[in-house]
């Protein structure tokens, strides 16, 4: 398992230690930054000369990257990087079978990552006095709007649940169309977590944050915490559990919503948990959440990751626009220009 504080050499141990102490950022976007800046240098390493290039790019040491060595970067080996990304790259590494060039995401994750290790470098370190890629873009990533259940598609979902752990699935799907949280929090979930009509959650970067419970959530709750109290649990603070009494785990959520979806005549490649998300996020603007409230229950740090579901609902949009009472309002004609005849 990558632990970049034995594996990273101390230029870059520094700046992951920052972002992760400093900036309480996840371990696993720290080890995420970790691996994005090892592929880079790696590949720098090979640019400037210092492995042959014939040597595989996933057997290269980054022991030994300095300051010198991080100086010598241009934006013309930024871009001969990300040349590299989108062609020669394969998408799983170490897979032979992997088809290469990595997706416009990543590749723009990764430039997120390297300049954010030069702003640092310059800012905080003061180790650099300017950063050689100010003036390097992203790449322009293509928004696609979120899938979502309809409001029947949901219904139908909750009402098909039954069989073996009905109670807890049926509570664990509520929760995430009702509450939109992710399956990370989900997991995490203890039973201390449940105040009554709130939920503590814990998101990215350890923030916490309370979700208020609606009648529907309360209820699922009550019903699971009911049969969840005959059996002994292996972990005795978990909120959800297995049949083996144990934390039910991201994977486990994950066969249980495909075992769901099929069960309610709902194509499971198409949906999934966090899909369960979006559509929360998605009925609750429907229904008249602003978008700054939504922010908060979803527990976004921007508001322009939250905005992306304002444009999800076109029918709404257009509806909105033609029931303004002004709409039906026309400008009087100009005094002293006749009015424009139709043409026939």
């Amino acid at each position: 398992m990558t632990d970049y504080r034995t594996e990273a050499p101390p230029l870059l141990r520094d700046f992951l230690a920052y972002h992760e102490t400093i900036q309480g950022h996840s371990r696993k976007t720290v080890d995420e930054y970790f691996l994005d800046l090892r592929t880079f240098f790696r590949y720098i390493k090979i640019e400037k000369g210092r492995v042959p290039r014939s040597t595989p790019l996933d057997e290269i040491s980054i022991d030994d990257v300095d300051l010198a060595l991080v100086k010598s970067v241009t934006l013309t080996d930024i871009y001969a990087f990300l040349s590299f990304l989108s062609r020669d790259r394969k998408k799983i590494a170490n897979d032979p079978n992997s088809r290469y060039g990595l997706e416009v995401s990543s590749r723009a994750r990764k430039v997120a990552t390297i300049r954010s290790f030069y702003k640092y470098l310059v800012s905080k370190a003061k180790l650099l006095d300017e950063s050689p890629i100010q003036e390097l873009d992203s790449p322009k990533i293509r928004q696609t709007l979120p899938r979502y259940l309809t409001l029947d598609e949901s219904i139908q979902l909750l009402e098909s649940i039954d069989g073996d752990n009905a109670e807890r699935d049926f509570c664990i799907i509520t929760l995430f169309l009702n509450c939109g949280v992710r399956i990370s929090e989900l997991v995490g979930l203890n039973l201390s977590d449940v105040r009554g009509d709130r939920l503590r959650v814990l998101g990215k970067g350890n923030k916490e944050r309370i979700v208020y419970l609606n009648a529907a959530c309360q209820n699922a709750i009550e019903d699971w915490l009911e049969v969840r109290s005959h059996s002994g649990a292996a972990d005795p603070y978990a909120l959800f559990i297995t049949r083996k009494h144990t934390r039910i785990t991201k994977a486990g959520v994950h066969y249980m919503l495909k075992q769901r979806f099929t069960a309610a005549g709902l194509d499971s490649s198409k949906y999934s948990a966090h899909k369960l998300r979006h559509t929360a996020a998605t009925l609750m603007l429907q229904n008249g959440v602003d978008v700054r409230t939504l922010q908060e229950v979803l527990g976004h740090e921007h508001l322009n990751t939250t905005q992306i579901y304002t444009h999800v609902d076109s029918e709404a949009l257009q509806n909105a626009a033609q029931s303004n009472p002004l709409g039906q309002i026309k400008a009087k004609p100009r005094r002293g220009r006749p009015k424009k005849q139709k043409e026939e």
